[in-house]
């Protein structure tokens, strides 16, 4: 009788993983081809903080999670990271995943801000790079291809963002997933939901 609904639970939990497939976000886009696609994250370059350039192109096949965080952030960005962290720690071997952090405030945030940060809070350099550039391509890429937000802004000097979500996108640069990077309930899906986009890739 205990056998049974343990066999169901499992079973049902093993079919979400192989066959319930995640949403994808954002409306349908014409391509450089004038064709009718899926929304994509646009490509992007910016600088880590190693002070290398660091183009979107080197996430082929990748899947990705990323953020938008500053490094003075007193109370949400630290619990965050750590948060993200974990999942890192999570699939320490898993080369298919990259994780990704864009700051919002790149004018104090250049490449050795990050650097300290990245070793304050022990960040693993091998999949995760944390990136600073051009205020503006930076706001662009926020609200224009992670939709993280509704204001319009021209990411000048009193223009800000700041979003505790954590993004989720598959290999082909579709948005699948958003996490609230604070809560550890939101955390655990996100571990789920990476599975089921490995499953599916």
């Amino acid at each position: 009788m205990i056998a049974i609904p343990v066999f169901l639970y499992a079973a049902i939990n093993w079919y979400q993983l192989q066959f319930a497939k995640l949403p994808i976000y954002g409306k349908e886009e014409l391509n450089k081809n004038n064709v009718l696609t899926q929304h994509q994250i646009e490509s992007f370059e910016f600088r880590n903080q190693d002070g290398m350039l660091f183009s979107s192109d080197s996430l082929k096949n990748k899947i990705i999670i990323a953020n938008f965080f500053f490094t003075s952030c007193g109370n949400i960005c630290p619990n965050m990271m750590q948060h993200m962290k974990k999942v890192q720690d999570d699939f320490l071997n898993d080369r298919n995943l990259a994780f990704i952090s864009f700051t919002v405030d790149p004018v104090r945030d250049d490449a050795a801000r990050l650097k300290w940060y990245s070793e304050k809070y022990n960040i693993n350099k091998g999949n995760w790079d944390l990136l600073t550039g051009d205020k503006k391509e930076i706001y662009k890429l926020a609200r224009k291809s992670f939709y993280l937000s509704a204001d319009d802004g021209d990411g000048g000097e009193n223009d800000f963002i700041h979003s505790d979500q954590l993004v989720l996108i598959d290999k082909n640069r579709h948005i699948r997933g958003y996490y609230k990077g604070t809560d550890d309930s939101s955390i655990k899906q996100l571990k789920q939901d990476i599975k089921k986009l490995e499953y599916e890739n």
